[in-house]
């Protein structure tokens, strides 16, 4: 052994020895718990308690993400949260009868209140990042649908958010978890096992619901710590394990309900301090913090100011001053016009200078909001509205007050009537629709903020009747145009049945209608208008209205006389979208009135392009190869028409569709071996063709579909499965029911196909039949007889059907003059190898007269001839043709001439 090893420490020794000596087998003390033994306590815990305490868990931390706006790990932990749910439903209804905790619905509405707050502040979903911008829709789309299923339990727990329930209070009573609870407000309470009395003593203590804010820092620490000193000192008094897990005496027993119940009252007495205190909250008085740094208000006037007209204008000239500048506060100025008003209004200065304010006021908040391509806040809009209705209410109650743009500042009359003012109504109110065209524009058409936003269009309207009657009074012919055509574009696309009951006679002749006072509004334009834009709208917008009523004729009147058509090219965007909206409608209405050619012709040029919606304003196309540039589409996005004005797209393709197969199938089958066919609709020809070309074509399920399926059906003569491929349950939800009067079209639909059907069966099958009976054929298109000789008499006397008509029999006689199959075929290869020869000829005709040309000058020096020759007789070949037909000319009249004079001979033969 070394010598490190013999001369070892005491200690060293002395454990040596220790560990000779016998081990003495105490059973008591194997059964002693030791110090570390008592740090690491064995929690035993219920289902209910770990489902909850994982709930709670996810609920803090989707709080600590939503206090910095971690909205993809609040997205993220939003999905655990649902599906640590669904783990705890089955203890739910075993625990809590199928009743949702309240913590769970109190964590649903403060996430739904949290995405409702993101998502009204557009300003600050500008300047959210990518990533958390689509994890904002994501999140918001999965909490509107998860929360259905809650709906109830939500309106419940918004009536009364801080109102506890009376199952969390029974709770709380019939177990000792009643006063545990997390350090956050979700207002829930552990329930323990009655078996472990011991592990509820040694849980922190209930927190008392308070503000969200401040959930996580609302601790009882006094009760936690007391809670703390209790289980220790129960901890200490157990000798062995046997003693430890012996069953209580009914004295610790009583005891122990004894502190349940100073524990409760302990917990209600906070409850009262809480609300005592919330109370004298109430009664105080709020403050309302402005973001951003704090600009005193400056003082209007001097408290010994003398209060007067000119010092008034002179405050309100200061006010104006700062319009524009850097520095300024917006807000402020509005405010302060607004004190300005009602200093006036209290030291009765007269309406004309509140009339001014007024106007200063509007002005100002127009000026608030910088980028005009943005629309204004709700509260400016609503704010607007009002102001602008007082301003006009006291122009029409004092006839004696002008306000005009000729009337100069120092001109202004302020003291004795007449009163002038500097300023124009009309250019605000101007304004004031178009902010109300950019509201709607920003709003989703499909949700509720739209529809509440169309409701203004009312106040709107009644604000441009009173600068209408103002005008009215005291305005010149161009401020009456222009006003009127404001009015008439809220009402030209408004469709007002009492029109179409007046024609009927179900209503009084009396009756005013809108199309009354578009006559009396359009008139005056086209009488006093001195601008081709005002009167160019208000044309179209009276066309548009004619034809929403189903006057066809005056408004097809209308487009012929304005020649509309000839010079639309050279208007403004704003005008040629309104001129496309006009054409479909007109197309609409002519359809309606049964007249399928003209519906066609004014829908072709929309539809035959593939961009009607671009046309018509009602949306973009996704862009192609950079189509346009960024800007290009912000201005074209700025021209959209509101969604309440659309004409429906489908609608009109399915019109235009119809009536190209109504017009194309019968023309097909009479020209079906013309070589120089032409097409009548392009796009149905193509859609025609494509389906043609598929190797297998199912059921129609799509509107185009059924039209090519009934224009196949037409094609065979086969009325019934067209006008059931037409008009079915399907298409006549998705089309014909957005008629109106849509029973009437559908019987004009089922009319005209069978007259057309009966056209394609008799140019199909002519050739077959040597005479056709016209009682069987009005049997089998369900016709009247009268009809059926109508048409067959018409085709007759267009040279469309080579028969005639023999009354006696009642039958159609065929003349057979229509070629066969082979013969159609035969001629059409003549006319084609005729072509052939001729393009031949042409060709071979301009070079060998070229050739002959040059061989027959001889003299090649001299050029300028050749040159002059060669211009002067550029189409030699034609000049040839020329001569000889000319030749044949004077043969064919020198033959005739030798045939007359042997007449004559023999003529004078005969009389001598």
């Amino acid at each position: 052994m070394s010598r490190f090893f013999a001369n070892g420490s005491d200690s060293e020794s002395e454990s040596s020895e220790e560990e000779v000596q016998a081990p003495n087998f105490n059973k008591a003390s194997a059964f002693q718990f030791s110090d570390d033994e008592e740090e690491v306590k064995r929690v035993v815990r219920s289902t209910k308690e770990k489902r909850y305490e994982n709930l709670t868990s996810i609920i803090k931390t989707i709080r600590n993400h939503k206090k910095i706006k971690d909205i993809p790990n609040t997205l993220s932990s939003f999905e655990d949260l649902t599906r640590a749910y669904t783990k705890a439903l089955p203890v739910i209804s075993k625990e809590e009868n199928g009743i949702t905790p309240r913590f769970y619905i109190r964590c649903l509405a403060e996430l739904e209140d949290f995405i409702n707050e993101i998502w009204e502040d557009r300003e600050g979903r500008r300047n959210l990042s990518k990533n958390n911008t689509k994890s904002l829709g994501t999140l918001r789309q999965k909490v509107r649908k998860y929360i259905k299923d809650f709906e109830e339990d939500l309106s419940r727990f918004r009536e009364a958010p801080d109102q506890e329930s009376e199952a969390e209070d029974e709770e709380a009573h019939v177990s000792d978890a009643g006063d545990a609870a997390d350090d956050s407000d979700v207002g829930f309470k552990k329930e323990l096992s009655v078996t472990a009395p011991k592990l509820a003593k040694s849980a922190p203590a209930k927190v008392v619901p308070a503000d969200d804010d401040d959930s996580d820092d609302s601790i009882d620490w006094d009760s936690d710590t007391e809670s703390e000193t209790e289980s220790s000192e129960d901890e200490n008094q157990y000798q062995n394990m046997r003693e430890r897990f012996l069953k209580r005496s009914t004295e610790k027993g009583e005891e122990k309900i004894g502190d349940e119940e100073k524990r409760k009252d302990k917990r209600k007495e906070q409850k009262l301090k809480i609300r005592k205190r919330a109370e004298d909250d109430e009664d105080g008085e709020w403050e309302t913090v402005v973001k951003g740094h704090v600009v005193e208000k400056p003082k209007m006037f001097e408290k010994d100011a003398e209060i007067d007209i000119p010092l008034v204008l002179a405050k309100l000239v200061e006010i104006m001053s700062a319009r524009g500048k850097k520095r300024t506060d917006r807000r402020l100025q509005i405010d302060l016009l607004f004190e300005l008003r009602d200093i006036s209004d209290q030291h009765n200065l007269g309406v004309p200078v509140s009339v001014k304010i007024h106007f200063n006021i509007i002005s100002a908040i127009f000026d608030y909001n910088q980028k005009i391509s943005e629309p204004m806040k709700m509260e400016h809009w609503a704010l607007l509205l009002e102001v602008m209705q007082s301003m006009m209410k006291l122009l029409l109650a004092n006839p004696d007050i002008s306000i005009s743009e000729s009337v100069a500042e120092e001109h202004e009359e302020y003291a004795a009537a007449p009163f002038y003012i500097r300023g124009c109504p009309l250019a605000a109110v101007e304004r004031l629709d178009d902010e109300f065209t950019k509201l709607l524009k920003e709003c989703d058409p499909h949700s509720n903020d739209y529809v509440s936003r169309l409701k203004d269009e009312m106040n709107v309207v009644k604000t441009i009747e009173l600068v209408l009657q103002y005008f009215e009074q005291c305005g010149n012919p161009n401020e009456r145009c222009r006003i009127y055509l404001r009015k008439i574009e809220h009402l030209y696309y408004k469709f007002d049945p009492e029109v179409l009951k007046k024609k009927r006679g179900e209503v009084p002749a009396t009756t005013a209608t809108s199309v009354d006072v578009m006559d009396k509004l359009c008139k005056f334009i086209y009488a006093k208008d001195d601008t081709d834009r005002i009167r160019t709208r208000a044309i179209l917008a009276h066309i548009y209205h004619h034809a929403m009523h189903d006057n066809w004729f005056q408004a097809r009147d209308l487009v012929l006389m304005s020649h509309l058509q000839d010079n639309i090219d050279a208007a403004d965007p704003a005008t040629r979208i309104l001129y496309n909206r006009m054409m479909a409608n007109l197309g609409l209405c002519a359809f309606r009135q049964e007249n399928v050619k003209d519906a066609h012709h004014c829908l072709v040029d929309l539809m035959v392009t593939g961009k009607p919606k671009e046309l018509l304003a009602q949306g973009l196309l996704p862009q192609r190869q950079h189509e346009r540039s960024a800007e290009q589409e912000k201005i074209e996005k700025q021209r959209q028409m509101p969604f309440h004005m659309h004409i429906n797209l489908e609608l009109l393709e399915c019109v235009y569709l119809v009536s190209a197969m109504l017009l194309e199938i019968p023309y097909i089958a009479a020209h079906e071996f013309d070589a120089r066919r032409r097409m009548i609709s392009k796009t149905f020809y193509q859609q025609l063709r494509s389906s043609e070309r598929q190797s297998l074509v199912g059921p129609p399920e799509s509107m185009r579909e059924h039209v090519v399926a009934a224009a196949k059906a037409m094609r065979c003569g086969n009325w019934q499965a067209c006008a059931n491929f037409i008009v079915n349950k399907k298409m006549n939800t998705k089309v014909w029911d957005l008629f109106y009067e849509s029973d009437r079209v559908r019987e004009m639909l089922v009319k005209f196909i069978k007259e057309e059907s009966l056209r394609t069966y008799l140019f199909t099958y002519s050739n077959v039949y040597t005479s056709i009976s016209i009682p069987s054929l009005a049997q089998m298109y369900e016709l009247p007889v009268p009809k059926v000789h109508s048409i067959i008499s018409k085709m007759i006397i267009n040279e469309e059907l080579m028969a005639s008509l023999d009354d006696p029999s009642e039958t159609v006689v065929m003349h057979r003059s229509e070629p066969s199959r082979l013969q159609a075929l035969a001629m059409q290869f003549v006319d084609k190898v005729t072509n052939l020869v001729d393009v031949n000829e042409k060709v071979f005709d301009m070079k060998q007269g070229n050739f002959f040309q040059r061989g027959n000058m001889g003299n090649r020096g001299d050029r300028g001839y050749n040159r002059n020759q060669n211009n002067q007789g550029g189409n030699w070949g034609g000049q040839r043709r020329d001569n000889r037909n000319q030749r044949n000319r004077n043969q064919r009249g020198h033959h005739k001439n030798q045939q007359q004079q042997q007449q004559q001979q023999v003529q004078t033969i005969d009389e001598e």
